[in-house]
């Protein structure tokens, strides 16, 4: 019983979050069938994740078969790098023994494995059926046009190679669908980095990779319902009448047509296409966090010769966790845990979620561990999204390469949507997760 008081507060979280997005928009006149069809099918999808009595049996499958994916990962990764490929607590043959998780070493490896097995899946076609099938899930519930449900269902499992999946219909996208375009873009994570995200909480969370992924499908409905409430549909859609083909080959390893490439020409060529995409973003992630981390650490020494509030220093994070605190509050989080979940909720903006995944699991391992397994995942749920500076610059522009005319749109609305409804909407998934999760 002690836990229906923040189940409550989380539910009316929701209400509260959704409110925000429509009082802060531009108050058009609402779609009441994207709006009701988006809420239900996000409570849907939740009750399905957290309450139908298979949903444990197949979050456990597929948290299986990420870890496996791991596994398989690490094989060839310790013949490259010997013991820094090591997990804490594991001993090669010869019994030389791990020397801790480092991150390039040990988690980074793996989004190159992963990505090339993503590439052989489209190149065989099942990613296609996947996204299809939720694509025609997305229309038919929530009346979006063709184009905004086929992106939505490829968020599910990419990131920016989404816009490059509903390249043909960009030009012509109403302001409304853009911004959902955008919104789901950077509310979902891609397939491809979920695996260090599993990397950092298998310990910690239960059957985290099934978690992972029930979070990027329930944040597509909550993206179009904080989208549609923001910025309600004005136009006419071009693709209004139905959900467009899925590209057999959708290009995934550029957004511009001067680096496009051909499809690849068999099933291996695809896997090295994939791994070679993989190696791109793994490099790109470290190196956005050295980068990140890095100008965080100057802001903060400048801000350290500044006088200190009520005995609080001031830093970047201080400052972002203020400013996050209510949202903490409205996942449902007891009052001993709304220090740590605003903490996270505000540096995920600059250190990305990544870093904002660790440090839940370094919190989480403490003894006792100190936030409960319901405030778990409701943050587990509502970190998982692309929102933060880098992934803005990333989408906005690559989009922006795809239709150069519109960039002045893309821009204007990429800021909306990393500013407030992408963030909005990761924080309905949290709330979702916040009312309807096991104690």
């Amino acid at each position: 019983m002690e836990e229906w008081p923040y189940r409550l507060l989380a539910g009316a979280g929701f209400i509260t979050i959704a409110w925000l997005a429509w009082v802060t928009g531009s108050r058009r006149r609402l779609n009441w069938t994207t709006i009701g069809g988006s809420a239900a099918l996000a409570w849907g999808l939740g009750l399905l994740s957290f309450w139908f009595p298979g949903s444990h049996w197949l979050w456990s499958m597929i948290n299986e078969m990420v870890v496996a994916v791991l596994t398989a990962s690490q094989k060839g990764t310790v013949f490259l790098l010997g013991p820094l490929a090591l997990g804490p607590g594991q001993t090669l043959p010869d019994g030389t023994v791990s020397i801790g998780f480092i991150l390039a070493a040990q988690a980074l490896p793996a989004v190159v494995f992963f990505s090339a097995l993503m590439a052989g899946l489209y190149y065989v076609g099942v990613m296609q059926a996947i996204v299809r099938l939720f694509a025609r899930l997305f229309y038919r519930t929530m009346g979006l046009s063709g184009a905004e449900s086929l992106s939505g269902a490829a968020n599910i499992f990419v990131g920016i190679e989404a816009g490059l999946i509903v390249r043909p219909y960009l030009a012509a996208m109403t302001r409304s669908e853009l911004l959902l375009v955008l919104t789901c873009m950077m509310a979902t994570v891609a397939s491809t980095v979920m695996v260090i995200y599993v990397s950092a909480l298998q310990h910690v969370v239960l059957q985290i990779a099934g978690h992972l992924i029930s979070a990027s499908i329930i944040s597509i409905p909550c993206a179009v319902l904080i989208s549609k409430l923001t910025w309600p549909e004005d136009g006419q859609p071009a693709t209004l009448g139905g959900v467009p083909a899925v590209p057999t080959d959708p290009n995934l390893s550029t957004v511009s047509d001067r680096d496009a490439s051909a499809p690849p020409s068999n099933f291996i060529v695809a896997l090295i296409d994939g791994a070679g995409q993989g190696m791109k973003m793994a490099v790109g992630i470290a190196a956005l966090l050295i980068v990140f981390l890095g100008l965080e650490a100057l802001v903060d020494l400048a801000l350290a010769q500044l006088p200190t509030i009520g005995d609080v220093p001031l830093s970047v994070t201080q400052v972002l966790a203020w400013l996050t605190w209510p949202f903490a509050v409205l996942l449902g989080l007891r009052p001993e845990e709304w220090q740590i979940g605003a903490d996270l909720l505000g540096s995920r903006f600059i250190e990305t979620e990544v870093a904002a995944y660790f440090k839940l699991a370094a919190v989480q391992a403490a003894s006792p561990p100190p936030i409960s397994p319901r405030s778990l995942a409701a943050m587990t749920y509502a970190l998982c999204g692309f929102v933060h500076v880098a992934s803005m610059g990333i989408f906005v522009g690559g989009i922006s390469a795809l239709v150069p005319h519109r960039a002045k749109d893309i821009s204007l609305l990429g800021l909306r949507a990393f500013l407030w409804t992408a963030y909005l909407a990761t924080l309905l998934t949290g709330c979702i997760a916040g009312v309807l999760a096991a104690s």
